[in-house]
């Protein structure tokens, strides 16, 4: 059974940096896309970063030129290195690996959440 384990959330200043880490353990064929996630009280959970395994990235508009995201597919692992962080910024963060099958399926499976707070 693949799960996923996320770390790097905390608290941080408006203008700071933090860097979630995301590692997936467990019976893996291969990892298609690896993205992150967040939710803001009160709000859905939006697509924040994804990368394919090919190394092809996409971002939302509110963090492009902020945010990164990378991948080591020797780890199972994705980051998320966030600079200039703003209150706005604050939510639990998701990761979500798209896992492929020998069979040729694929499935979604999501990490437990880590907490990014971003005082101002």
């Amino acid at each position: 059974q693949v799960q996923l384990v996320e770390s790097g959330g905390g608290l941080v200043q408006a203008g700071g940096s933090l860097r979630l880490s995301c590692t997936a353990s467990g019976s893996i064929f291969s990892i298609n896309a690896m993205g992150w996630f967040r939710q803001a009280p009160g709000k859905q959970r939006e697509l924040v970063a994804v990368i394919t395994r090919g190394g092809s990235t996409n971002y939302a508009d509110s963090v492009k030129g902020r945010f990164t995201i990378s991948r080591d597919n020797a780890k199972n692992t994705v980051y998320l290195q966030m600079n200039s962080l703003k209150p706005e910024d604050t939510a639990v963060y998701y990761c979500n690996y798209n896992v492929a099958r020998y069979s040729g399926s694929s499935y979604y499976i999501w990490g437990q959440g880590t907490q990014v707070t971003v005082s101002s």
